[in-house]
């Protein structure tokens, strides 16, 4: 079990349940604890970037601020999602220490929230998971089977996500030399 499950269960003791945003990516049902949701929006007026990694999809204008969107599916290695009218991009805090930055994160569709007990979260499979294993928190039993929890500070890693823009960026230049 990760750290951050750990003090999940640790903070919320093993009969107190926490609050999930639950949504889909294709066929699979993924959650993410609310408290780093800022809120749901509809997909449109989304500006694209060259010269990003294929997962940015690229960024909004929200209140006059700039959120890169990323595609999450993308991000795991899938195919682009495929836009629909229920696909949203789900507003997230992601960050660490003090600095944080709001991402946006193309879904297919938000399902809803649930309160889950720490009790009812496993900890993340060693093997058969379609996702980097160190992008899942654990693995929440719900009424209609499993919900993959996502550690969102690793999935959104700011750092990592600045590493892959550079190399992208990188590539035509060391082309051309």
């Amino acid at each position: 079990m990760n750290d951050k499950n750990q003090a999940a269960r640790s903070a919320a003791g093993d009969s107190e349940a926490l609050q999930y945003l639950t949504f889909a990516l294709g066929a699979e049902m993924f959650a993410t604890d609310i408290r780093g949701i800022k809120e749901i929006i509809e997909y449109a007026g989304l500006t694209t970037v060259p010269m990003m990694p294929e997962f940015i999809r690229g960024v909004i204008n929200l209140r006059g601020a700039v959120v890169p969107v990323i595609d999450l599916s993308v991000r795991f290695g899938r195919a682009p999602t495929t836009l629909t009218r229920r696909t949203c991009i789900v507003i997230m805090e992601a960050g660490v220490d003090d600095e944080h930055h709001d991402i946006g994160v193309v879904v297919d569709a938000v399902s809803e929230v649930l309160e889950i007990p720490a009790s009812s979260i496993e900890p993340p499979p060693s093997f058969g998971a379609r996702i980097r294993p160190e992008f899942i928190s654990g693995m929440a039993l719900l009424d209609g089977g499993f919900a993959i929890v996502l550690d969102v500070q690793r999935v959104l890693s700011v750092d990592e996500m600045a590493g892959l823009a550079d190399l992208v960026q990188a590539g035509p230049q060391r082309a051309a030399a």
